[in-house]
Parts: C-alpha cells; sequence; structure tokens
C-alpha cells in the first residue's frame, strides 16, 4: 500500500499559495489566516495590508515567513501590519532594509513595532519597549553584548531561537502575558549554561519550563515552588529515559513537539485545565498508553499522536471541530473512538494506519474527510458517511481490507483517486444519482465487489478505476460517458457481459484487458476509436466486425476467440 510503505509527510493540506498585490502569500483555509512566503524579486517600498483578498475569500496577515525577502537588495521599507503575531528574521537578510545603517537604532532594527534584529552596538540591559508587538525569531541570536532583556506586557510569544547563542546573556524577565515559547529560544545562552539554573533536570525560567536535559527522573511531578504556567516547545522532546509525566492544572496548553520522540513514555496525566494540545505534542511516543484528553479540550493537533503504537481507546471532546492531520496516524492499539458531536472536519491521514480501529461512527456535522483519512484502517468493517460529505477524497479508505459495506450519501459528486484501492471485502457500495467522477484506481482490486450500478451522470471513469475487481460479472457503462479510461475494468476476471453506452466514443488503451471471462460486448453506433490491447487476452469474447471509420490499436482483440 503506497500510503504505509512509506513515511506520511504532514503537509498543511488547506495551505495553498497566492498572490496579491505582487506579494506572495501562503493561504490557510481552516484559520482563514495568510503568510508571507518567498518574494526573491521585490524592490522598492512594499506595504503589507493587514488582510488580503483571494478569490471570494478575506484572510488576514498574521506571518511573515522564514527567508520571506532573503537577498532583496533593492527592498528598501516595508509598511507591516499590526496583525502579525509572527516573524522571521531570516525574512529580511540580505535586504536593502538590513544593509541600511541609518535603519539601526542603539543597535537594534525595527520595522514599525516590530524588532526584528540586534547587534553589538545594543546596549547590555535592554528594556524592550512596551508598544513592540513582536519580537523576530532570531532577533538577538548571537548576540555576545546583550545581558540582560526586559520583556513588556505587550509580548505574548517568544519564538524560536530567540535568544540562542547569546553567551552573556545572564537575565530575561518574562512577563505574564507570554503564553508561548518557541523552540531552542534559550538554547547556548549564558542562561541555559548557567548549571545553577537547572534542577533535576529542568530548566525554569519565570515560572516557566524551557527545557529538561538527560538528568530528568523517569517519573517527573512539577514541584516547583513557584507554580509551573508554562511549558516550551520540544521541552521534553527526545528524553528516551521518561516514563511518566503529572502536567499541574496550572498548564492550559501541551505546545508543539513537548513530548516528541519520548519513545520510553508510558503514561502522562493531563489535567482538565488543559485546552489544546499542539501539533506533534506526543510524535513516535510508541510507548504510551495512557493519555486521558480533557473534556473541555479544544484544539488536538496535527500529528498529535503520530505513531503512539500502544495508545488506549479515546474519548475526544465536543469542543473540537476539527480533527487535524495524522492526528492519531499508526495508533495501532486503538480499537474504539468516539468522535466529537459537532466535528466538522476530518483531515489527511488523521486515523490512518490505526489497524485496530474496528468502530467508529462519523457525526451528522461532518463536512469534510481528508485524503487517506482511514487509509490502512484494516479492522473497520462497515461506515455510513454523512450527507454533509460531497466527495470521498484521493485514498480515504485505501487498504480498508475487512470494509465490506459503504452507506454513501446523495449528494456525493466524486469517488476520488484510490479512494476504496485495496478494499479486498468490500461488496457493496450504493453510488449516488449525483457522482460525476470515478478516479484513478477508485475501487482497484475491491476483490468481492460483485454487482455495481453506474448511474447516467457519470461523465469520468478513470484510469484503472475497476481494475482486478475479480468478481464483477457485468457492466453497463453510464449514458454521459464519452470515453472509458485506460485500463478502467482491465483483469477483472469474472466479468462476462459489457453494455456500451450511445454516447460513448472512446475506448482507451488497455480498458478491458485480461477479462478473461467476457462473452459479450453490446456494441453502440457512436464508438470511434478502441486502444491499444482493449480487449487483450479476453479468449472468450468473439472478435467483433469493426467498422472501417472506427480507429483500433495495436492488439486491440489480441488473444480473443476467433470467428469461423
Amino acid at each position: 500500500m503506497t500510503l504505509l510503505a512509506a513515511v506520511f509527510v504532514v503537509n498543511s493540506a488547506q495551505a495553498v499559495n497566492a498572490q496579491y498585490q505582487d506579494i506572495n502569500y501562503a493561504v490557510d483555509e481552516i484559520t482563514w489566516t495568510a503568510e508571507v512566503i518567498a518574494n526573491p524579486r521585490v524592490t522598492g517600498e512594499v506595504l503589507i495590508p493587514e488582510q488580503i483578498v483571494v478569490g471570494q475569500h478575506t484572510f488576514t496577515v498574521t506571518a511573515i515567513g522564514d527567508k520571506a525577502f532573503k537577498g532583496c537588495k533593492n527592498l528598501t521599507a516595508i509598511v507591516l501590519p499590526k496583525t502579525l503575531q509572527r516573524v522571521y528574521r531570516s525574512a529580511f537578510d540580505g535586504t536593502g532594509i538590513m544593509l541600511n545603517k541609518a535603519n539601526w537604532v542603539d543597535g537594534c532594527l525595527w520595522i514599525d513595532s516590530i524588532l526584528i534584529a540586534t547587534d553589538k552596538n545594543i546596549k547590555p540591559r535592554f528594556e524592550v519597549p512596551e508598544n513592540t508587538l513582536v519580537i523576530a525569531a532570531g532577533a538577538f541570536q548571537g548576540n555576545k553584548t546583550i545581558q540582560r532583556v526586559d520583556l513588556p506586557a505587550s509580548i505574548t510569544r517568544i519564538d524560536h531561537e530567540t535568544f540562542r547563542d547569546c553567551k552573556n546573556l545572564q537575565k530575561v524577565v518574562i512577563p505574564p502575558t507570554v503564553t508561548s515559547i518557541g523552540e531552542d529560544a534559550f538554547t547556548g545562552s549564558g542562561l541555559y549554561l548557567n548549571e545553577n539554573k537547572w534542577k533535576k533536570g529542568a530548566f525554569i525560567l519565570d515560572d516557566c519550563l524551557i527545557a529538561t536535559n538527560n538528568d530528568l527522573p523517569a517519573k517527573f511531578i512539577f514541584k516547583n515552588k513557584i507554580p509551573i504556567r508554562l511549558i516550551a516547545e520540544r521541552a521534553f522532546a527526545n528524553r528516551k529515559g521518561l516514563k511518566s509525566v503529572e502536567i499541574p492544572e496550572t498548564i492550559t496548553a501541551i505546545p508543539t513537539a513537548a513530548f516528541y520522540g519520548c519513545e520510553n513514555l508510558t503514561e502522562v496525566t493531563i489535567p482538565a485545565t488543559v485546552r489544546e494540545v499542539g501539533n506533534f505534542a506526543f510524535y513516535n511516543c510508541g510507548a504510551l498508553k495512557k493519555a486521558t484528553l480533557p473534556t473541555e479540550l479544544e484544539r488536538l493537533g496535527m500529528g498529535a499522536f503520530y505513531g503512539c503504537g500502544n495508545l488506549a481507546d479515546q474519548v475526544l471532546s465536543d469542543k473540537i471541530e476539527v480533527l487535524e492531520q495524522a492526528t492519531f496516524f499508526s495508533c495501532h492499539s486503538i480499537k474504539r473512538l468516539t468522535l466529537p458531536a459537532h466535528l466538522r472536519r476530518i483531515e489527511a491521514g488523521a486515523f490512518a494506519g490505526c489497524t485496530s480501529l474496528d468502530e467508529i461512527v462519523l457525526p451528522p456535522t461532518l463536512t469534510d474527510l481528508g485524503d487517506q483519512a482511514f487509509a490502512g484502517c484494516s479492522t473497520i468493517r462497515k461506515m455510513v458517511i454523512p450527507n454533509g460529505i460531497t466527495a470521498l477524497n484521493k485514498q480515504v479508505f485505501q487498504g480498508c481490507t475487512r470494509l465490506y459495506r459503504l452507506d454513501l450519501p446523495d449528494g456525493i459528486y466524486a469517488i476520488g483517486d484510490e479512494a476504496l484501492d485495496g478494499c479486498l471485502a468490500l461488496e457493496r457500495i450504493n453510488i449516488p444519482k449525483s457522482t460525476f467522477r470515478i478516479g484513478v484506481r477508485a475501487f482497484h482490486n475491491c476483490q468481492q465487489l460483485r454487482n455495481i450500478i453506474l448511474v447516467d451522470h457519470i461523465h469520468m471513469i478513470e484510469e484503472g478505476a475497476f481494475m482486478e475487481c475479480k468478481m464483477l460479472e457485468e457492466i453497463q457503462l453510464p449514458a454521459s460517458l464519452k470515453k472509458l479510461e485506460r485500463g478502467a475494468f482491465a483483469q477483472c476476471i469474472s466479468l462476462q457481459k459489457v453494455t456500451l453506452n450511445d454516447s460513448l466514443r472512446v475506448i482507451d488503451d488497455g480498458a478491458f484487458c485480461q477479462c478473461r471471462s467476457l462473452r459479450e460486448v453490446v456494441w453502440n453506433d457512436s464508438l470511434q476509436s478502441i486502444g491499444v490491447e482493449a480487449f487483450l487476452d479476453c479468449k472468450y469474447l468473439p472478435i467483433p466486425i469493426i467498422d472501417p471509420s472506427i480507429a483500433v490499436g495495436k492488439n486491440a482483440f489480441k488473444g480473443c476467440k476467433e470467428r469461423r
């Protein structure tokens, strides 16, 4: 199976590139936000608006991405919106803005209310002004002058690598308004390298757990005199000796990759106060068995439990509306999972490879099933698709080898590429009257599919759509179909009769090749071409008398029954 033969790569399926007023963006159709991405040839003065319009939708600009304007020597000025939540220092590396010394004040490069970068001319003790909205990721990185930084209440995030390798940094005052700290924000700094700042394998600053090391005990319980209110991203990542964790009730979010790769972690106590579990929070925690999710949880990030092969059955909070990409990818031990009552979306690969999952009910509120959402769920036996779903997306049930029944709603317009590929036990499926397209290898290798009614509105039966459906016995092509694509019914070894519709013009290469039981084709008068090896090795099919006006490909009827 293609999905499980390779590592599942998580991409943001809802993020697409767009251009607005000559600037490139990635827009997110879930959060309705936009990020400025690579613009290698921007010159002069640039205005980044608070919102952009793409098609019929409006997106709020919240980020200037990594290397967004890198190397644009002729970029001389830029106006940034107040809606920004994240900016990368690297976005302005090598730009005219950064190279112009006149833009630097007291060792700082500012753009509006955003601190972009610092250099050796900064004051050793630096108070970030109160009106500062954002400090760029990496803004102080490698600065050997800075010794103390006081952050204002206007700052809500310390981004990744902000103070990395600031060798002489001895103190940072973190205000209570800071709600997230990025990966490696303090790694290699004077603070990080100070052994007195570490206690029992944990590095804590101003009631924030920044990082851990290999001195961390196997059973970690937060016992700080001042309660920990915040855990930094990747704080526990790759701690092989960690076996159990009790997260305190002062924590409201488990951040991105917090326990990434803790392969011996078996149990984590998540308090009721937690509202968010971030992206890849427990990625590849293969030994994790117990992680009871709070009833008030609002977000479960993409890949949150990716590869947690021993994780027990889960009940998900009714406040979760989107299950993000690869959330439970390859959670082999989950048998039953209760989905939120108001769930709207299940994104790509959310349950892919959950090989023990045999009981799941999709809520009626669901409007989207992402690519590969249940791919490789080899124990699911039946499923009812809610009325809000309008398409079966790519590989959505690929390799569900025990799925014998799938009920589709009336509004389905497409059955996507490889949607049911390898569903060996599939016996019954209704094709709704609204269906327009049956995609590439959509029913490939559905070996128990005996009967299927192809409704008249189907315009596309694509390459290999029913290839190796070994139990199919009779097919009547839909009235709207004009071309039957390559290999559409190839190797359907039980197929005995095919009725061509009056609109069919083209039978493509190998469409019925190796249909060894095929005895009868009801031909039409509108056919214009028959492709290469279209009926190859259909040994019981009499070679027809073909009108000379019809183009017939090489070996179209090779191996068929000769007329006497």
